[in-house]
């Protein structure tokens, strides 16, 4: 099956995550569906770091233990010696692979690509080396650390587990590395080079020195993340992992997969102005890609995830984009921000948000905004207050936006008929 343009239709058939808020998917969106908030104060770190920090909130996963996720990993030998962030991309690509029911290793597996970002890569690997060096005085590092750094290397471990012989590589672009790596996957199956793609990014930041750096910036709020509230002051720094399993429609239907949902559209921009403020028409433009390469009209957005982190000027920004696109839509077309529940995990984003909106279409079900007890006068759009709300949906975005300016959206639409 094609598309309007002549193009294979590609289709999502496994989802995974790894959040605050669940270690699966069916967990996650239970939270979600209960308006549960995944931050709390911070754990974990050594009391003398904690007494340093001015911030002391986060969106951790404090529950995850690796080696019962990923014990039964046959191919990839290394992985339970691997930074965290592998761990999240390993265990929410466990879950999507297994969901889509693809035999493994791949039986194709040089038609197969594996393309999970990080915007950091093992920065918890990093600052332990630091301090084996520098504080502790130690004469090397663990022999690993190489290997755990790498920006790299969660995809590599998945690719190796599931005998990925295709592309297999690492997406970077901050804030939007999850909706990137989806996008070029796609494309990828789009365009006939693979017909499989387990896609998304993974994230683990929070240490000492990744708050210490945010602190510096002055985005963190030491309350909460309220995105689109009078009252917000800032983001809270998430961690965790959004995995798809991506195929062509053709390859999907003739193993009798089941399809949870079709990837419609994809559309990415650059505001080229500056690393820090955002602005309104790279956004915008985005937005009017995805619909585009759709083929679907601003009125047929049922819902919109926005990248909403609790910034002053972002949500203000991105409430002035959403407006100027959709006109008159934009004040009919709910909108929300689930990292009012799960934080901001940073390249991880993109890819949990992806799977809250194919969620969504397969429940009809719109995940809240929570925190938002009184609206800044500014942001003026349906943002879905606390509590989730039922619609029928047919097509849903996700925004992902950077620093740097860097923006990608997908548009999900439900399974081909």
């Amino acid at each position: 099956m094609v598309d309007r343009k002549g193009q294979r239709r590609v289709v999502v058939t496994g989802l995974g995550v790894v959040t605050p808020i669940g270690l699966t998917v069916p967990d996650f969106w239970a939270s979600m569906r209960a308006s549960k908030c995944g931050v709390t104060q911070l754990g974990a770190l050594p009391q003398e770091d904690l007494d340093d920090l001015k911030i002391k909130i986060g969106a951790q996963i404090k529950d995850f233990d690796a080696k019962a996720r990923l014990r039964h990993f046959k191919r990839d030998k290394f992985i339970l010696h691997s930074d965290r962030y592998s761990w999240f991309a390993a265990a929410a690509a466990d879950e999507a692979v297994t969901q889509s029911g693809l035999t493994v290793p791949f039986e194709k597996g040089s038609r197969a690509a594996c393309i999970i970002g990080s915007g950091a890569g093992g920065l918890t690997t990093f600052e332990n080396a630091y301090r084996d060096l520098f504080i502790l005085k130690k004469k090397a590092t663990h022999p690993l650390t190489l290997i755990r750094i790498i920006g790299s290397s969660a995809s590599a471990h998945v690719g190796i587990e599931y005998g990925v012989k295709g592309p297999t590589f690492a997406t970077c672009s901050a804030c939007s590395t999850a909706a990137h790596a989806i996008g070029i996957a796609r494309d990828y199956i789009r365009h006939g080079l693979v017909d499989v793609a387990i896609c998304g990014a993974s994230e683990s930041v929070i240490n000492y020195g990744t708050m210490k750096a945010w602190q510096a910036l002055h985005v963190l709020s030491p309350e909460g993340c309220f995105p689109f509230a009078k009252n917000r002051n800032g983001t809270v720094l998430g961690e965790g992992a959004g995995i798809l399993v991506l195929e062509s429609y053709e390859h999907a239907k003739a193993r009798g997969a089941k399809i949870l949902a079709e990837i419609c559209g994809f559309g990415m921009t650059s505001d080229a102005d500056d690393m820090v403020n955002p602005d309104i028409e790279g956004p915008r433009n985005a937005m009017r890609l995805a619909l585009e390469d759709a083929g679907i009209a601003p009125t047929d957005i049922d819902y919109l995830n926005a990248h909403g982190t609790g910034t002053t000027l972002n949500d203000r920004n991105e409430t002035n984009a959403i407006k100027d696109l959709f006109g008159k839509h934009a004040y009919k077309m709910p909108v929300s921000s689930t990292k009012s529940m799960h934080g901001h995990p940073l390249g991880a984003g993109g890819g949990i948000e992806a799977v809250a909106c194919i969620k969504a279409m397969e429940d009809n079900w719109m995940p809240p905004t929570i925190g938002l007890n009184e609206p800044d006068p500014d942001c003026d759009l349906d943002y879905i207050p606390n509590v989730g709300r039922e619609k029928k949906l047919s097509y849903t975005m996700s925004n992902s936006f950077a620093f740097g300016g860097l923006n990608a959206v997908l548009v999900f639409g439900r399974p081909p008929a």
